[in-house]
């Protein structure tokens, strides 16, 4: 009598890549539009020691600007570790709607993060400093990553339904996976 060998069902696929994907490359938007193209505002902008203003100025924000690149940087490089040790783990991989709407998802939980602390309880800039920081720009970021949190858990959510063990399972609008 011979044993048929056990067929190990793979984990499920990580929700930790997405959301570090998210939160990544949220700060990224948020540095690269409202920073350097839109230059609404810049990391320590309503300080009183660091005005825009100023040369002097100009060059603190500017090098604390890159120490937040640095960090959003650090955060896809964790996303990516964490994609790949979960492929070595033999993980399933996820459907497309599962992964995009943790990225999604994460992005705004750092808006949320972000306007929360920056803005609010910190108070060293704000969205629109170029502007004197109006209070109704910042609430509509902490709207708008709210937004990206329940559009974003959604697509997760709907996506998630896809992800199947068996590989000749077809998930929605897609081929089977082998």
């Amino acid at each position: 009598m011979t044993a048929e060998p056990t067929r190990r069902t793979p984990a499920p696929p990580s929700r930790g890549a997405g959301l570090l994907y998210g939160l990544g490359l949220g700060g990224f938007v948020d540095g690269i539009v409202l920073h350097q193209v839109l230059q609404w505002h810049h990391m320590v902008s309503d300080t009183a020691g660091n005005p825009v203003t100023t040369v002097a100025g100009l060059e603190v924000n500017t090098m604390a600007d890159g120490f937040f690149h640095i960090a959003t940087w650090l955060l896809v490089v964790a996303a990516s570790i964490v994609t790949i040790a979960h492929w070595q783990q033999g993980r399933l991989a996820p459907s497309w709607r599962f992964h995009l709407g943790l990225v999604i998802a994460g992005w705004g939980l750092f808006n949320l993060v972000e306007g929360l602390v920056d803005h609010q309880l910190l108070g060293v800039h704000h969205v629109r400093d170029d502007l004197g920081g109006p209070l109704s720009w910042d609430l509509g970021f902490l709207a708008f990553g709210a937004l990206l949190i329940a559009l974003g858990w959604w697509l997760h959510r709907s996506g998630a339904a896809t992800v199947s063990p068996d590989p000749t399972v077809r998930p929605r609008g897609g081929a089977a996976r082998r």
